[in-house]
């Protein structure tokens, strides 16, 4: 577990652009079991999530749709919220940064580490802005 002074400022990136950060499992079923949208970031201490995965995830939520619900768990702090969201991401493997859109408790739309890392934010936006399109 990482410590919290270290990741605070990376969490805030996304609960201050309006992200719920979820902490434990609970609090996940409860929310991805809902009807309607939900965009999902599992955040993380590494350099493709600060230099692409929540900027990107920022830039996304100005899209004309959005989802109903913007959330977000810790990699490496919220480990029952982490675990319990790729519950809900299967099949695809455990991935850190990894960003997530469901519908009606649908998985609908997944992005791996492997499409984040590498990519601009604005490259990723658009792949998530056309989610949106398509979902919300």
């Amino acid at each position: 577990m990482y410590p919290p002074e270290l990741t605070k400022p990376m969490a805030e990136e996304l609960t201050e652009a309006g992200f719920t950060q979820l902490s434990t499992a609970d609090a996940v079923n409860e929310e991805l079991k809902k009807d309607g949208t939900a965009f999902v970031v599992i955040n993380s201490v590494c350099g493709c999530a600060a230099g692409s995965a929540r900027p990107a995830a920022r830039i996304a939520i100005t899209n004309d749709k959005t989802p109903d619900r913007l959330l977000t768990v810790f990699a490496g702090v919220d480990a029952e919220a982490t675990a319990q969201a790729r519950k809900f991401m299967l099949p695809y493997p455990p991935s850190s940064p990894a960003m997530a859109v469901f519908k009606d408790g649908r998985l609908v739309h997944f992005l791996e580490r492997h499409h984040i890392e590498g990519n601009s934010a604005e490259t990723i936006a658009e792949n998530l802005a056309a989610a949106f399109d398509a979902f919300c």
